[in-house]
């Protein structure tokens, strides 16, 4: 039997408080704390320069289901971070003999089969019927300026792109797995593997957790250029790289219709801001106008757009609303966008699928066009 470790805290009165290593009496105890309390994820350790928090999509406490081994995980198991990357948790004893191998393979089996066991429009949903205040949760983690239907977009994207995060947890990691762990994580390109060790200790009806990640080596840190904002910076090159390396049914139309509109502002010498948030790059286009550049939409390599009534209501033209609900009018005509009229308050999302076509295309650089000219006439 391993030691048990101590911690000491100092309380207020000056008297010290031993604090023993507690092992937890079920699997189900530390799963129920993990879905109440996210953070022992230890989303700082994971990333520093940009912790990662967590979303808890249902919060019905999850059963340990596999014990006949006819069981499946469910979605309980699944925390989108705040830049929308899934991160699989998987919840075991130590003294479970399958953490070992059995844990690993069944993680990669999830991992692999993610998109087929939870599309993003049942995580969403599921989301939505579990949390009192779904609106309230999902903003607290991506901001009020944040879009939801963007976010789960971006979950689709993400899912589909194998950018996720698998993380096992248990009150202490055998380094068999703590070599698994490494292992994989420097292997890995767009997914990242850790493990999240959470002890704790019991004393005078004290009960204190304390989560240690594992598994980042300084390796897999410097060769990870996904989900992580900090470390990679959004250029013209990223961006296009990204936009195609991009996997799934739409991803070559994608390719094409972005890179067509970006083709045609750069021959309209409109001026472009890039960036790189979480899992994809993006480009802002605008107009810049006496000393300001107005913003008027974005596009994101995993495929999608927004319309930027955010910052086109800023300034003139566009500070009147008349101005933005033509232009709202004029993007509803094209076959495939129907954004509804509260859009001109908002950063509006729009799927490039309606632009795959000629067609589509060209109504709204129109649109585009339009909106370019009233800013400059101002």
């Amino acid at each position: 039997a391993h030691m048990n470790g101590r911690i000491y805290l100092v309380q207020d009165n000056g008297e010290l408080l031993t604090m023993e290593e507690e092992g937890y009496a079920t699997e189900d105890l530390l799963q129920e704390l993990l879905a109440k309390y996210p953070a022992l994820l230890a989303g700082e350790q994971m990333d520093s320069s940009s912790p990662r928090r967590w979303l808890l999509i249902s919060r019905e406490v999850p059963l340990a289901s596999d014990e006949g081994g006819t069981g499946r995980w469910s979605v309980d198991h699944l925390f989108p971070d705040q830049d929308a990357a899934p991160t699989i948790v998987e919840v075991k004893r130590s003294s479970d003999t399958r953490i070992r191998r059995e844990v690993v393979g069944q993680m990669l089996d999830y991992a692999a089969n993610a998109v087929l066991y939870w599309p993003a429009e049942s995580i969403r949903a599921r989301f939505e019927a579990s949390s009192d205040d779904p609106e309230q949760d999902l903003s607290g983690l991506i901001g009020t300026e944040g879009s939801a239907d963007a976010f789960w977009a971006k979950l689709k994207t993400n899912l589909q792109a194998g950018r996720l995060r698998m993380v096992f947890v248990a009150d202490e990691i055998p380094s068999e797995l703590q070599r698994i762990v490494e292992f994989l994580n420097g292997q890995l390109t767009t997914a990242e593997v850790l493990a999240v060790e959470v002890k704790q200790y019991v004393g005078q009806g004290v009960r204190t957790l304390v989560p240690r990640v594992i598994g980042l080596t300084s390796e897999a840190e410097r060769s990870k250029s996904t989900g992580r904002g900090a470390r990679r910076t959004g250029d013209e090159t990223s961006f296009f790289q990204d936009l195609s390396a991009r996997q799934g049914p739409d991803a070559a139309a994608n390719e094409e219709a972005i890179t067509a509109i970006y083709e045609w502002c750069r021959d309209k010498q409109l001026s472009f801001r890039w960036g790189w948030r979480g899992v994809q790059g993006n480009v802002y286009v605008g107009v810049p106008q006496s000393g300001k550049t107005h913003y008027i939409f974005s596009m994101w390599s995993g495929g999608g757009m927004v319309i930027e009534f955010g910052y086109l209501k800023k300034e003139p033209p566009f500070d009147d609303e008349m101005k933005r609900i033509e232009f709202l009018r004029q993007l509803n005509e094209i076959p495939g966008i129907a954004l509804p009229d509260s859009a001109i308050q908002r950063y509006a999302h729009v799927p490039v699928s309606p632009f795959h076509n000629e067609a589509g295309r060209s109504q709204f650089l129109r649109a585009i066009d339009w909106a370019v000219k009233g800013i400059q006439s101002t």
